[in-house]
């Protein structure tokens, strides 16, 4: 599973690139967020209630911060746990390029759930995914934009699967840290087995 995406950020990338690794700005942007903890300096804890179609469920999220580049990219690995309703794991790359007055952020996530979560649907988790993803960048532009000037518009970019609502928004943590997809294998067909 993969999905791209990217925002625009009414501040410079410096600022932009503080307040992605500032667990209150994060707390502040994520729905649901009960807590988020910097566990060390390259990792956090979150814990989030979330609702995906019909499941409903309080997660906890342990992120961790790899090929660090301040201030211009890093990668997130990301384990989400939901108890009965699943996990989820995966990594999401995010950089950051400052155009003007502005910051250009993209991210490239990889990841699967498993449990009741894979049992959701494609389309359920896409459009939560996609909410909250949007949802995250509004509220994070409006914290980290100069003079309160909320400047976080989502540039036009393909987000063909999910990443949930955990994976970005957790991590977004440009999460954010939000959700992933996994498909169960489709059945073989006589001729693939006895391949």
């Amino acid at each position: 599973m993969r999905q791209s995406g990217e925002y625009r950020i009414g501040a410079p990338a410096d600022a932009v690139w503080l307040a992605l690794n500032d667990p209150e700005v994060l707390s502040q942007c994520i729905d649901g967020c009960q807590s988020m903890n910097r566990t060390a300096d390259d990792a956090f804890a979150a814990t989030v209630k979330a609702k995906i179609g019909p499941l409903s469920a309080v997660f906890t999220a342990d992120v961790r911060l790899a090929d660090l580049d301040p201030p211009n990219a890093y990668t997130l690995e990301a384990s989400v746990k939901g108890g009965a309703a699943g996990f989820a794991k995966g990594t999401a790359r995010v950089s950051l390029t400052e155009e003007g007055r502005e910051t250009l952020l993209r991210y490239d996530v990889e990841g699967n759930v498993g449990g009741k979560l894979a049992q959701v649907g494609q389309r359920l988790i896409d459009a939560a995914a996609r909410k909250t993803a949007d949802d995250f960048f509004a509220r994070f532009g409006e914290i980290v934009a100069p003079a309160g000037k909320a400047a976080a518009a989502a540039a036009p970019a393909p987000r063909p699967k999910l990443l949930a609502s955990i994976l970005f928004a957790v991590a977004a943590i440009a999460g954010m840290f939000a959700l992933f997809r996994r498909r169960k294998p489709a059945a073989r067909t006589q001729t693939e087995k006895t391949a």
